[in-house]
């Protein structure tokens, strides 16, 4: 099959083996995936993984040995393959099951591909509503929803959320839903004027903002905006930590104990709460597709990617 591996660099190669089922998997035919900054940071060797990368994609059962009614469904995939066995697994903590795999990001072929393999309750057939353009951020737009899993947010609260990347964007449109004060901190003002047109306060001035805030979503994964987060979160006020980051960054440990900040560590989020968000319209996605690639153009397609200030690059297989 067709696919994009990571090897010693970025390889586009027709001859990559095709997945196969194994233990309760389905092999699902790719429709379109879309290149977020985790698989740029895996290209900069994030958890040293070499493979097909893709993670946030929608496509179409090709086989299901267990479950044959979901053979031609349209669906979508949550990423982490737990063992289900184990201790973790069994208190419900699947997305951290030691024994996991992750889909194109941790020994387990990602979505770059004509075809990849899933366990078949990782997957989630989609209403007919959502396009296939929507349905390829329903694994960021639930990474967003993430938040509200994690931590309460009410109408009185004054939030911040520091980035306007694709998850930031996302982020705050799920934020707002709440009611909550919100702003959102950015450097371009194309990308933050998709939030203002939905009514979202904006800023691109650190120095217009007031500290004291009692929630900051922190989602540029960069020293510099953890310091930001930092200053602007009231004592006993909550950062959540939306993006990862590569390589170390140091943080002043004195300063959030004496100031009882609580740090959350925040990644992927339910499925179902997407799925129900973008079939209600109710976040805009499709102004967040930047520029669309064949996958025999992914080389290119990543460098675009990575140019600053873009949103998402889709990958066609078709």
């Amino acid at each position: 099959m067709r696919a994009l591996t990571l090897r010693s660099g970025l390889e586009y190669s027709e001859q990559h083996p095709a997945p196969t089922t194994a233990n309760g998997e389905a092999v699902v035919r790719v429709i379109q995936a879309g290149i977020c900054a985790t698989d740029l940071q895996l290209m900069q060797g994030y958890m040293g993984f070499q493979g097909v990368l893709g993670h946030e994609f929608v496509g179409i059962v090709d086989e299901a040995p267990h479950r044959t009614n979901l053979v031609g469904k349209r669906v979508v995939g949550e990423i982490n393959a737990a063992c289900r066995g184990c201790p973790v697994c069994q208190a419900g903590r699947l997305t951290h099951c030691p024994r996991r795999t992750t889909l194109g990001i941790d020994r387990r072929d990602g979505a770059f591909a004509d075809f990849l393999a899933l366990p078949i309750e990782n997957l989630y057939p989609l209403p007919d509503e959502i396009t296939n353009d929507q349905a390829v951020f329903t694994e960021p737009l639930a990474a967003a929803c993430q938040i509200l899993e994690q931590v309460p947010v009410d109408a009185m609260d004054r939030v911040l959320v520091i980035g306007d990347g694709k998850l930031g964007l996302l982020c705050a449109q799920v934020l707002q839903r709440t009611g909550c004060r919100l702003t959102v901190l950015g450097r371009h003002q194309e990308k933050l004027q998709i939030l203002t047109a939905r009514g979202i306060h904006t800023s691109q001035d650190p120095a217009s903002l007031s500290p004291g805030l009692d929630i900051v979503v922190e989602a540029t994964g960069t020293a510099g905006g953890f310091k930001l987060a930092r200053e602007y979160v009231r004592p006993r006020g909550t950062i959540v930590l939306k993006s990862t980051y590569h390589g170390q960054t140091a943080v002043d440990m004195t300063a959030l104990v004496i100031h009882e900040i609580t740090v959350v560590g925040s990644r992927c989020g339910p499925f179902p709460a997407a799925i129900a968000l973008l079939k209600e319209n109710a976040i805009d996605v499709q102004s967040l597709i930047h520029k669309r690639f064949p996958i025999e153009q992914g080389t290119d397609a990543f460098e675009h990617a990575a140019t600053k200030g873009m949103l998402k690059v889709i990958l066609e297989m078709s």
